[in-house]
C-alpha cells in the first residue's frame, strides 16, 4: 500500500531503448530551426560581432599566401631588402591580426553559447516541473537527462559555433578556389582533380557517420538511464546480494557504448587520412606541373608557393564541413526532443476560468469517479464518497485496489476520466492548480528530504518562515529533540540519499515540513510503517495534533489509524464494496472483517510482541 510521488524505480536494463527517439535522415528542418534560431535574438550584437571576425578571418586566410607570393616574386627575386623588411612586418601582423580576431571570436561565441545553453536547460527543467505524472510515467529518468544534458548540448554547439563556422568554411572554400583559379587556371583545373574524390568521400563519411553518432547519443541514453536507475536501486541491490551481477549487466550496456564510441572513431580514423592522402596528392600534382612551368619560365616561385598554401588551407574546411553535417544532423535530432517537450502543453493545468481557493473548509466529495491510465485498464469505477470539514477517512483494501490513485487525483497529479471531485462544492478541474495544491499536506510512506539544511527542508513549502516559526513546527512534528543533538541543529546539512539522518528523523522533519505549511487538507500514506516503536510513537502523536481539525484522506496500515478513523472505505478492484465505521464493518463479517483479521490483527499482535521484547531489553531497562 505505499503511497511514492517518485516516478520510475527499478527495471530492466533495455527499458531506455524502448524511450529514446531519434531522427534519421533528417539533415535539415526548417521549422526546427527557425525556433531554434530564437534562443539567438538576444544576442544579436554577440552573434554580429562573431560574424564579422569570421569574416576578418577568412580575409587573412586568403591574404597571407598571396602576400607571400609578392615576397618571394617581386621582393626577394628582386633583392628588395626593405620590401622584403616591409612584407615581412605585413605577414607578422596579419598572423597577430588573425590572433586576436580568432580569440576575440572564441570568447564571444562560447559567451553566447553558454547563456544560451543556460537558457535552455532552465526552461527544459521549468517544463519538467509543470508536466503532468503521465509524462514520467513513460519517460524514464534516463531519456529526462539525456535531452536535459545531451541534446541541449549538441544544440548549443550548433547555435553558438556551428553556424558561423559553417559559412566561414564555406566562404574560405569558394573564395581559395576562386582564387587560385584567377591566379592560374591550369595549375588551379589541376590541383582540383582531387576535389570529386574528396566530396564523393565526404559524402560516403556523412552518411555512415550520422547513424554512428545517432547510435553513440542512443547507447549513451541507455548508459545514463541505467546509471540513474542502478544507484537510485542500490538499496535494493545491496539487500539481495545481486552487485556481481548488476554489474554484469552494467558491464553490457558500458560495452555496447564503448562499441557505439569505437565506431565512431573508427570512421574518423579512416575518412581523415583520407583526405590528407588527397591533400598530400594535390600537393604533388602542384611540384609536378608546377615546378616544371617554373624550370620553362611559365610561371613563377612564387605562384607554386602560394598554390601550396591554398592547398593546405583548402582540405581543413572540408574536414570541419563534414563534421558540422554531423553536429547539424544531431542538433536536428535533439532539437525536435526538446522543443517536443518544450511544446507539450501539460495534461493537467489551469482552466481558462478557474478560481482560487480561499477561505477552505475543507469538505471533499467524489463524485463517480472512473479513472484509468491506459484505455484498456480501468483503475476506478464509480467511485463516489464524501468527507466533512474535519473527518477523517481511511482507506483500506489489498495492494493495487486504487487506494493511492484516490489520493492521486484528488491532488491532481491525474486528471479524472469521468465524473468529478469537488472540494467545498467547486470541481478540482475549476481552481488554480497552485492554489489547490497549497490546501493538500502531502504525508508520504518514503519521506523524501532535499539536499540542503534541516530548516531548508522544513521551510520547503514556506521558504519565507522565520527561524522561530520552523522551530516551533519541529517542536509541534516532536522532531525538535533529535535536531538540537545534531551537530549544527537546524543548520545541519541533508546528504544525498538523506544518510546523515534515520528513516523515523526524515519522517518526523516531513512532518514538520507539513505542519509549518498548515494545510486544510491532509492526504496521508500512513507514516509508521517502517519506524522503531519509540519513533512510530513520536509521528503517531505528531499526526494526531497535525489532524486534529483538519479533513483527512489516509491510506490506513495500522490497526490504531483505522480505529480512529471517522469512516473506513474498503476499496477492491477499484471499487469501494464496503463503508462504515470499525465496529460496523466488523459486524458485517465481510471483505473488511476478514482483512482485519488476517492483516491488521496479526500486525498488531507483532507489534505488541515487539512493545514487549523492547520494554524487556537490557537497553530499555537503562533507558
Amino acid at each position: 500500500m505505499s503511497f511514492s510521488f517518485n516516478p520510475g524505480g527499478f527495471r530492466g536494463p533495455h527499458v531506455h531503448m524502448h524511450n529514446y527517439q531519434d531522427v534519421t535522415g533528417k539533415m535539415f528542418d526548417w521549422r526546427i530551426t527557425k525556433q531554434l534560431l530564437r534562443y539567438l535574438i538576444p544576442y544579436k550584437r554577440q552573434m554580429a560581432e562573431g560574424f564579422l571576425l569570421m569574416l576578418v578571418n577568412s580575409g587573412l586566410a586568403l591574404l597571407v599566401p598571396y602576400l607571400i607570393k609578392t615576397t618571394i616574386d617581386v621582393y626577394i627575386t628582386g633583392g628588395d631588402v626593405q620590401g622584403l623588411i616591409g612584407m615581412s612586418a605585413a605577414m607578422l601582423a596579419s598572423h597577430a591580426l588573425t590572433f586576436v580576431a580568432s580569440w576575440r571570436q572564441t570568447v564571444t561565441l562560447s559567451t553566447v553559447g553558454n547563456e544560451v545553453l543556460r537558457t535552455m536547460r532552465g526552461q527544459l527543467f521549468s517544463h519538467y516541473q509543470v508536466l503532468s505524472m503521465s509524462y514520467y510515467d513513460k519517460y524514464g529518468f534516463g531519456t529526462l537527462i539525456s535531452r536535459m544534458l545531451g541534446d541541449v548540448g549538441v544544440i548549443n554547439e550548433l547555435l553558438s559555433n556551428g553556424i558561423i563556422s559553417m559559412i566561414s568554411d564555406v566562404l574560405i572554400l569558394v573564395s581559395i578556389i576562386v582564387v587560385m583559379l584567377i591566379v592560374n587556371a591550369r595549375l588551379a583545373l589541376l590541383t582540383f582533380t582531387v576535389l570529386p574524390i574528396m566530396f564523393i568521400a565526404t559524402l560516403i563519411f556523412a552518411r555512415y557517420a550520422r547513424v554512428a553518432y545517432r547510435r553513440t547519443r542512443e547507447r549513451v541514453s541507455i548508459l545514463t538511464g541505467r546509471l540513474a536507475e542502478d544507484l537510485g536501486a542500490m538499496r535494493v541491490i545491496q539487500a539481495f546480494s545481486e552487485e556481481d551481477r548488476m554489474s554484469q549487466e552494467f558491464d553490457k550496456v558500458n560495452s555496447n557504448t564503448r562499441d557505439a564510441h569505437m565506431h565512431a572513431i573508427t570512421l574518423s580514423s579512416v575518412f581523415t587520412p583520407v583526405l590528407e592522402f588527397l591533400s598530400i596528392a594535390a600537393t604533388c600534382i602542384i611540384y609536378w606541373f608546377g615546378g616544371r612551368s617554373v624550370i620553362a619560365g611559365a610561371l613563377t616561385l612564387g605562384t607554386v608557393v602560394a598554390f601550396l598554401s591554398y592547398t593546405s588551407r583548402l582540405f581543413q574546411p572540408v574536414l570541419d564541413l563534414s563534421m558540422i553535417f554531423n553536429t547539424w544532423q544531431a542538433a536536428m535530432a535533439g532539437g525536435e526532443r526538446v522543443l517536443e517537450v518544450l511544446n507539450m502543453e501539460p495534461d493537467i493545468q489551469d482552466a481558462p476560468d478557474a478560481v482560487e481557493l480561499e477561505d477552505t473548509k475543507g469538505h471533499i466529495k467524489f463524485d463517480h469517479v472512473h479513472f484509468r491510465y491506459v484505455s484498456d485498464a480501468p483503475v476506478l469505477k464509480d467511485v463516489s464518497f464524501e468527507i466533512k470539514p474535519g473527518d477523517t477517512v481511511a482507506l483500506v483494501g489489498p495492494t493495487g485496489a486504487g487506494k493511492t490513485t484516490l489520493a492521486s487525483l484528488l491532488m491532481r497529479f491525474y486528471e479524472v476520466k469521468q465524473g468529478q471531485i469537488l472540494i467545498d462544492g467547486i470541481d478540482i478541474r475549476q481552481i488554480k492548480l497552485a492554489s489547490l495544491r497549497q490546501q493538500l499536506g502531502v504525508v508520504p510512506q518514503e519521506p523524501f528530504l532535499f539536499q540542503g539544511s534541516i530548516a531548508y527542508n522544513i521551510a520547503f513549502g514556506r521558504p519565507d518562515a522565520t527561524r522561530e516559526e520552523i522551530i516551533e513546527a519541529a517542536k509541534a512534528a516532536n522532531a525538535h529533540d533529535f535536531i538540537m543533538r545534531l551537530p549544527n541543529n537546524y543548520d545541519t546539512e541533508i546528504l544525498e540519499g538523506s544518510t546523515n539522518v534515520s528513516l523515523g528523523q526524515r519522517q518526523l522533519i516531513c512532518l514538520a515540513r507539513v505542519i509549518l505549511a498548515s494545510p486544510k487538507i491532509l492526504v496521508l500514506d500512513e507514516a509508521t510503517s517502517s519506524v522503531d516503536l519509540r519513533t512510530e510513537a513520536l509521528i503517531q502523536d505528531a499526526l494526531e495534533r497535525l489532524m486534529k481539525g483538519r479533513t483527512s484522506l489516509v491510506i490506513a496500515h495500522r490497526l490504531a489509524t483505522v480505529q480512529r478513523a471517522d469512516t473506513l472505505l474498503v476499496i477492491d478492484h477499484g471499487q469501494i464494496v464496503e463503508r462504515g465505521s470499525h465496529a460496523e464493518l466488523i459486524a458485517k463479517n465481510g471483505v473488511y472483517a476478514n482483512l482485519y483479521r488476517t492483516q491488521f490483527l496479526t500486525a498488531e499482535k507483532n507489534l505488541q510482541q515487539a512493545e514487549v521484547e523492547a520494554a524487556s531489553s537490557p537497553e530499555e531497562k537503562l533507558a
